[in-house]
This record gives structure tokens, C-alpha cells and sequence, in this order.
């Protein structure tokens, strides 16, 4: 039988979490102009005032913008959680797909969910409309996405120069990181860049502004693709855009970070709809050629989406529980590879960039700093041969680095050639968690790579949705704690303890004492018959 996890005293009005979720986002967007970063360029405006010196340069100041962060963010949590205990999402088992019963029930639910999803979408847009004029938080990657159109700019490629190439690069905003690396971004990527940093002349401010509208974009683009794609496969499309798009981790790290995944999802998500042997006859062939270009712009916004290809590709002659032939594989992919490839010729053919990303595609350069478990077992693997052999860490921890690479072109041939495939949606996410688990560095923006595709297809259901309730808010304080901006005379050790106290206490209170969020997580949880 269905079991559900029923809460008490839910608050059924959904209006008043969003406007929670609204206060949170303008705390978050202020706290963001104490410790958000911004580079100390001469053309920045705001580099160039005081005005924001009682928050960004004395000590109080930068304290109480810290601790605000991480508070708007557990509040923005919290107005998550919520908003979807109003609307009895978190807690429903079932996948909502398609309804067993009369035609008039299953009209009826498709309503309701209809209704539950303007409510979401409502939600999403008016979170995210003030983290559009933050400062850049939890991730200073947009200014190297500017320093890397500024190579572009210059005649140099991003691929084979870093950009410590160019004369005064630290006064960009870039992490040192990225001083010596290769671009990890598509050649449509780097063409976007280096237009915004034309246009911008490199000023911060606006740069981040222009960036952000785009990823607005992405991010509409995303919202709706995941309901179609939900309905599609017999998934809740409210459920998924609640679970993936209003999610506080990308609000803070797609928008506020301002990241260029959510173009790479929205155009995947796009694509993965159009790709579709089920459109009538007459438009079939334009809306799937559609599709596969959406998906090759996936891939030249970041090339990691080319591990979907195979799984696209079997969109088109998946049936459940049947074989497919290897001969009609041969023929779908050569198809989507000839639609791709030629997408992809025209980018490089304008960047003069070609397929060199590639080569940077398959290194982590020196900005693979191991965050992830795989990461630190490649370097605790380097140390133990490098003490008995004298080796050296690096070239060990490059081969074990390397060996991670085969396995995800091992698991996803595997799961492309099964002779009875798994969902290609599924094939796809889990290639992609692979992709993941095996990377030397994890970024906690990684998870919204998996999501849409778990979700859509209905997967990250019950308990997989409590522990990841759990991994948002834990994320959401890691990422203030890890990426704190303060001036060089403010000792940063302390602000990190204080705030990772801070959202301990907060984490605590969400998970063990607020009576109704504390529903939400796994310690907590009791099923009841319905």
C-alpha cells in the first residue's frame, strides 16, 4: 500500500513561505555586498566608492554580513521545505505518473498538479529577483569566465594559455586556481564571455549583470523543459521543478554563483524534450533535429554533456523491456554524432578554437583541488608510493586521476550497450553521477546536474529525498563557510568559525528541533496508511 508522510499542523498557505522565502533572498543579497566577492578593478564602481566600506571593510561590519548569509540561506532552506509541506510534496511516495482510475480522476489530478506548479514557479522567480543584485557568493567562477573571454578577446586560447597569460589577471576577480588551467568551458561559452567582456569593457558590475540575465535564461529555459519532461515519463512535474529549480542550492549557487550550468541544463533539458519519436509525423523531424541541436549547444556551452549522446541518441528507439539491435544504435548515433559535430565545427570554427576542448576536457589542470573523496584518495595514494619509491605525489595522483576518466567511458558504454538499456533519462543520470563520484574535485553545484535527470523520470523519491533535504542545507552552510570575501586584514579563520557555528546551530534546529521541518528528514519521518 501507498504510504504517506503525513505532517501536522501544515501551514496550507503557500503565499506566506514564499514571502519568507522572499525576506531571505533580500537578507542574502545584502549580506552579499559585506563578503560577496568583487574584484578590486579599476574600471569597478563600486571598488572605486566608500559606500560599502561599513560592510565590506570594518571588522563589525563584515561580521554581521556573514553571519547574515548564512542565516538568509537556512532561512531560504526553511521557506523551501515549507512551501512544499503546504503543497504535500516532500512527503508523498509515489511518483504521480500515470494515474490508474477514470479519465475524469486522472484530468482532475493533472489540475491540481497544474496548480501546484504556477504556485512553484511563482516561488522561484520571486527568490531569485533579488539574489539578481547580489555580489557573486558561494563561487567566484563568473570572473574567471570573464578573464577566459578576455584571452579569447586577445587572440590567445583558453585551452592552451591560463589566464595568469594576461597582464594584470588577479585584478579580475579570477581564483589562482585558474592561473595555469585550461578552460573547462564550450567554445559557444567562450564566444559568450568574450562578448561580454566587450561589451563591458571588463567592469565587474555590469559583466556579472549581463552574465546573470543570460542564466536567468537558462534558468527559464529549465523550468520549462522539467515539467514536460516529468509528464513525459510518468513523473509529478510540480515535484520535479520543486526538488530541482526551486531547490536554495540553485538559487544560491546557479544564480547568486552565478553559474553557467544552467544554460548546460536548460539547452540538455530542451533537447532531451524535442528528442522524441512520438511527435506527429508532419513535425517529427524538425523538433528532433531541434533537439539534437539543442543538445550539441549543451555541449559547447560545457562539454560534460557528451556523455548524454548515447543516451539521447536511444530516446528515439527505447521501449520498455525490449532489445534493441546494435545495428539501429549504429544508425541513431550516427545520425545525432553527424548533427552534433557539425554544431560543434561551427563554434570552432568561429572561435578559431576547434575541438581543443577536448584535450582540456580530459585533464583537471591545476584547478582540480580535491574536494571530492576521489580527489584525496588520488593524493593519499600519491603520498604512500611517493614515501616508499620516491615518485613524486602529482604523477601518481594524474594516472589514479586518469584511471577515474576510463571508468566513466567504461560505465557509460555499459550502460549504453546493454542489450536491454536501462530508461535512457536514468542511463544518462547515472553516467553522470559517475562522472561525478569519480571527479579529483567536487563542487556542491554538482548535485544540480543529477537532480532534473533523477527527477523527471521519478527516482529521487522517499528516503533519496530526505537524505538530499539533509545535503541541501548542510551544502547551502559549507558554501558561506568555504567562500567568504574580506578584506586581507581581516583574519578569515575566525569569520569561518563563527559562521560554521552559526549554521551548525541553524542545521541542528531545521533537522532536530523545528517541529515542522524536522518532518522532513529521515530521523523523523512516520509513515502512516492513508
Amino acid at each position: 500500500m501507498t504510504k504517506l508522510f503525513v505532517p501536522s499542523r501544515i501551514d496550507t498557505d503557500p503565499g506566506h513561505h514564499i514571502r519568507m522565502g522572499v525576506a531571505a533572498s533580500v537578507i542574502i543579497m545584502v549580506a552579499s555586498w559585506g563578503v560577496g566577492w568583487l574584484p578590486q578593478a579599476q574600471n569597478s564602481w563600486f571598488a572605486g566608492t566608500t559606500i560599502l566600506n561599513p560592510m565590506r571593510v570594518w571588522t563589525p561590519g563584515v561580521t554581521i554580513s556573514a553571519v547574515a548569509l548564512v542565516i538568509g540561506g537556512l532561512l531560504l532552506v526553511r521557506s523551501w521545505l515549507r512551501l512544499g509541506q503546504a503543497l504535500q510534496l516532500p512527503f508523498t511516495t509515489e511518483s504521480g505518473g500515470p494515474n490508474v482510475g477514470s479519465v475524469k480522476e486522472s484530468a482532475r489530478k493533472h489540475r491540481i498538479n497544474d496548480h501546484k506548479l504556477a504556485i512553484i514557479n511563482r516561488a522561484i522567480w520571486w527568490w531569485v529577483a533579488p539574489l539578481t543584485f547580489s555580489f557573486p557568493i558561494m563561487s567566484r567562477d563568473v570572473f574567471s569566465y570573464l578573464a577566459q573571454g578576455r584571452l579569447l578577446h586577445a587572440g590567445l586560447d583558453p585551452y592552451g594559455e591560463g589566464v595568469s597569460s594576461l597582464p594584470g589577471w588577479f585584478m579580475i576577480g579570477a581564483d589562482s586556481l585558474w592561473a595555469q588551467s585550461p578552460s573547462p568551458y564550450g567554445p559557444a561559452f567562450l564566444l559568450i564571455s568574450q562578448f561580454v567582456w566587450f561589451i563591458t569593457d571588463g567592469g565587474p558590475e555590469w559583466a556579472i549583470l549581463v552574465f546573470r540575465l543570460m542564466f536567468l535564461g537558462g534558468m527559464a529555459l529549465c523550468m520549462w523543459a522539467v515539467p514536460r519532461l516529468a509528464r513525459r515519463f510518468g513523473a509529478r512535474g510540480d515535484w520535479a521543478q520543486w526538488i530541482f529549480i526551486a531547490n536554495p542550492l540553485f538559487a544560491l549557487y546557479m544564480v547568486a554563483g552565478a553559474h553557467n550550468d544552467t544554460l548546460m541544463l536548460g539547452l540538455l533539458l530542451a533537447g532531451f524534450y524535442f528528442i522524441n519519436h512520438g511527435w506527429p509525423p508532419e513535425v517529427r523531424r524538425r523538433r528532433i533535429l531541434l533537439g539534437f541541436v539543442l543538445l550539441a549547444g549543451s555541449i559547447a556551452i560545457k562539454p560534460l554533456t557528451v556523455l548524454v549522446l548515447p543516451f539521447a541518441g536511444l530516446l528515439l528507439i527505447w521501449r520498455p523491456g525490449r532489445r534493441i539491435t546494435y545495428r539501429a544504435r549504429l544508425i541513431v548515433w550516427a545520425k545525432l554524432v553527424l548533427v552534433v559535430g557539425t554544431v560543434l565545427v561551427v563554434f570552432g570554427a568561429v572561435t578559431g578554437l576547434w575541438f581543443g576542448w577536448i584535450e582540456a576536457m580530459l585533464t583537471s589542470g591545476e584547478a582540480a583541488f580535491p574536494y571530492a573523496p576521489f580527489g584525496l584518495l588520488g593524493l593519499g595514494l600519491g603520498w604512500v608510493v611517493d614515501a616508499v619509491f620516491g615518485t613524486g605525489i602529482d604523477p601518481v595522483a594524474q594516472t589514479f586521476y586518469s584511471l577515474g576518466t576510463l571508468a566513466i567511458a567504461v560505465v557509460t558504454a555499459w550502460l549504453a550497450l546493454m542489450p536491454r538499456p536501462k530508461r535512457p533519462v536514468l542511463a544518462a543520470a547515472l553516467a553522470l553521477t559517475t562522472a561525478v563520484l569519480v571527479a579529483p574535485v567536487f563542487q556542491p553545484w554538482y548535485v544540480l546536474w543529477l537532480l532534473p535527470l533523477f527527477a523527471v523520470v521519478g527516482v529521487w523519491r522517499g528516503w533519496a529525498s530526505s537524505l538530499l533535504y539533509l545535503l541541501v542545507t548542510v551544502l547551502v552552510v559549507v558554501g558561506v563557510v568555504d567562500q567568504l570575501a574580506v578584506s586581507q586584514w581581516i583574519p578569515i579563520l575566525p569569520l569561518r568559525i563563527l559562521t560554521a557555528a552559526v549554521g551548525l546551530i541553524g542545521v541542528l534546529v531545521l533537522v532536530f528541533f523545528d517541529p515542522l521541518t524536522r518532518r522532513a528528514f529521515p530521523q523523523t519521518q512516520k509513515t502512516v496508511d492513508p
